[in-house]
């Protein structure tokens, strides 16, 4: 019996990658940058490598055991499904489609057929701001909110009292039936919110997101066809069309994601567990918290060792990232960097640092090589760098 477990840090990149310049995003380090601005420090996770990243502005520990290394997102583009496309086994060539000017009139209009409804908005704004700038006018006309970013998103956001959730819901899947082929953004978002008035408008943690389909099997494919469980906490059933899972718990915001992958690691399983930490990017990167950002990185630091605590001896930990969303940057979108990588497990004797390696896709192969398949998504596994250590 083999458990992996691997967690995303969302949004925790650590340094541009050379071509961040066409994307705007050259100096960005989300990491180095929020540990420079705060002194932060995170002692379990320097123990496990990650002071041996340099660009992390953190100390290298001198009795850290784990591999480290810095994974080179291969496809284009920065956001998250995307990122985690890759994490899983799939190397895009060309990237999602994005609106910074809006939807097509023609894309509004068959939305708004569809729905029965008119709607407001249909430009790029943050979150928060347009409910503050439309949320008014929403409850007065019970129109939907449509917005996106410089992200690939279709964002509908809806006040829970006005809106049921499940019309909500029932307007993303329409919304993701027409946004396919050219138009196919990586996601649809249902961005439900509270609230009576402006200043007082607050979303809620009922968000669900409207992912493409991949467009070949991932690693969770392969694991569930070989007869293994692929168990995902957080989004993941939503960024991967809720394909390749055996099991899943939606759970929302990093505390209770936390809390369900330690109840998962007291359970016996042979396979993935996936986990997504979406309050790094949603609630902080986004919104350029520098201190909240370090406070959430210090709290999951909090619960490692407990994680570890929790590993067998044939269990393998992966950390990781799917782009980056420097809160010292300008502006308030993701940004274009390199994720970390570490990797442990019990009764390693060293650490070794790896370098920059060529694609995300590493870690699919290094699972898929863990658990004795052939598949390796045209990357390479740093499985053997880890018996190295041993």
């Amino acid at each position: 019996m083999k458990r992996t477990i691997l967690v995303v840090l969302d949004s925790v990149g650590v340094g541009s990658l050379p071509d961040a310049m066409f994307y705007g995003d050259e100096g960005a380090n989300t990491l180095g940058n929020t540990v420079k601005a705060t002194k932060l420090r995170l002692p379990n996770l320097e123990k496990i490598g990650l002071g041996s990243i340099k660009e992390s502005n953190l100390p290298k520990h001198p009795e850290a055991t784990g591999i480290s290394a810095r994974l080179k997102e291969a496809s284009p583009g920065k956001d998250t499904t995307t990122g985690h496309w890759e994490i899983a086994g799939i190397q895009l060539d060309t990237p999602f489609p994005t609106y910074p000017k809006g939807f097509p009139d023609e894309i509004i209009r068959r939305f708004e057929g569809a729905i029965g409804s008119k709607t407001l908005g249909n430009y790029a704004s943050s979150g928060t701001v347009i409910l503050d700038e439309l949320g008014d006018e929403h409850l007065k006309t019970g129109y939907p909110i449509v917005y996106t970013s410089a992200d690939s998103v279709f964002q509908i956001a809806a006040n829970e009292n006005i809106v049921p959730l499940k019309r909500l819901y029932e307007m993303c899947e329409i919304a993701r039936s027409i946004l396919i082929n050219e138009h196919g953004v990586g996601r649809v978002i249902a961005r439900p919110f509270i609230g009576d008035k402006k200043g007082a408008f607050k979303r809620t943690a009922s968000r669900r997101d409207y992912s493409l389909e991949p467009p070949s099997d991932t690693i969770l494919d392969v694991l569930k066809a070989s007869g293994r469980e692929v168990i995902g906490v957080g989004k993941i059933e939503d960024i991967f069309a809720h394909r390749g899972l055996t099991k899943s718990d939606h759970a929302a915001g990093n505390r209770a994601c936390i809390q369900s992958m330690l109840n998962f690691m007291d359970t016996s399983f042979d396979g993935l567990l996936f986990v997504n930490l979406v309050d790094f990017d949603m609630l902080h990167g986004h919104r350029r918290d520098v201190k909240n950002y370090a406070a959430a990185l210090k709290e999951f630091d909090d619960v490692l060792q407990q994680l570890k605590d929790k590993m067998g001896e044939n269990d393998l930990l992966i950390i990781t990232a799917d782009h980056g969303c420097d809160p010292t940057y300008r502006g308030t979108d993701h940004t274009r960097e390199y994720a970390p990588m570490l990797a442990w497990q019990k009764g390693l004797t060293g650490q070794k640092h790896l370098g920059d390696l060529k694609t995300f896709a590493d870690i699919a192969a290094t699972i898929a090589d863990f658990y004795g398949l052939p598949q390796r998504f045209d990357a390479h596994s740093f499985l053997n760098e880890l018996e190295d250590i041993k």
